[in-house]
């Protein structure tokens, strides 16, 4: 019994190391194509989300910039990009990389680009969502998004655009993150003309149902999420336990639909400084090469 005692704790050590040193820092570039155009083109759309960065972490932030090379036509950061008090000005620097090729640049924010991490029991995450405690700390938010927008990135919280990408106009809407209630659907003009838009697009940072809902039941048909860090923790052969979200667990990571939209949710890249394991679900980033639908 003690051997086998033993053997048990050797192999949670091992697996856990795994996790905290090694899989958390293994970046991985994913690619899809979604077949969602209204016209016949390809749109490359990088999508990024949940960096959490923390200043020292200098291997995510050299990843993260070397993203610039494969030229997106249109970059996407689906929320939760700082992840310390003292992230904003290295976020931004390493952001601004990626919008200094002059591709359009689309960002939602997430809670904690509101609020600095605090402990959490992980176990707590199976009672439910999580939930924004009070006296956790406030991040420096607006400077963050002035230092985005400096360089060239669109807040798109609650609002809807239009973006000149090289296959067409993208009527893009985004809702600010419903993980903290600051979704607001009724605040964006739906009805505003778009003119021949290539691709109605979506994008919010928590995926949850009623935000899917809201944004595929205005024209979207395509919608980016994050949050989930793809379970963060996935068992082989059962995949994430958890969302943090109402989203079914099948759908935590990669491509599936909602409704008549296509819905692809980041598994992110980075985790909370309280939680810094990842087992089964490589940090990530996707290249999603947009084509025709179909029926074209």
């Amino acid at each position: 019994m003690l051997a086998e005692a033993a053997g048990l704790a050797g192999a949670g050590g091992a697996l856990l190391a795994w996790g905290t040193l090694i899989e958390r820092r293994w970046f991985a570039l994913r690619h899809a194509e979604i077949p969602a155009l209204r016209r016949p083109g390809r749109l490359r759309v990088l999508h990024l989300s949940d960096l959490h960065l923390l200043p020292w972490q200098r291997d995510k932030m050299a990843w993260v910039r070397g993203l610039a090379a494969h030229a997106p036509d249109l970059v996407v950061v689906t929320g939760d990009i700082l992840g310390h008090p003292e992230a904003v000005e290295p976020a931004v620097a390493t952001l601004a990389a990626l919008s200094a090729t002059g591709s359009p640049a689309l960002v939602v924010l997430g809670s904690n680009d509101f609020f600095a991490p605090a402990p959490r029991n992980p176990l707590g995450y199976f009672a439910g969502p999580s939930r924004v405690r009070p006296g956790r700390v406030r991040l420096e938010t607006d400077r963050m998004v002035a230092g985005l927008t400096a360089h060239g990135w669109t807040l798109l919280d609650n609002t809807r655009i239009a973006v000149d990408t090289p296959a067409g106009t993208v009527d893009a809407a985004g809702l600010a993150d419903p993980h903290i209630r600051r979704d607001r659907p009724d605040l964006i003009d739906w009805d505003r003309p778009m003119g021949d838009a290539v691709l109605r697009l979506g994008v919010v940072h928590a995926p949850y149902l009623r935000a899917l809902d809201a944004l595929a039941g205005h024209g979207a048909n395509v919608v980016l999420a994050g949050h989930t860090h793809g379970g963060q923790v996935r068992v082989p052969g059962i995949g994430a336990l958890v969302t943090n979200c109402d989203l079914p667990r099948a759908q935590a990571r990669g491509l599936s639909r909602h409704g008549d939209a296509w819905l692809h949710v980041s598994a992110g890249c980075g985790t909370s400084m309280y939680a810094p394991v990842r087992f089964c679900c490589r940090p990530e980033a996707s290249l999603l090469d947009l084509v025709a639908a179909p029926s074209l």
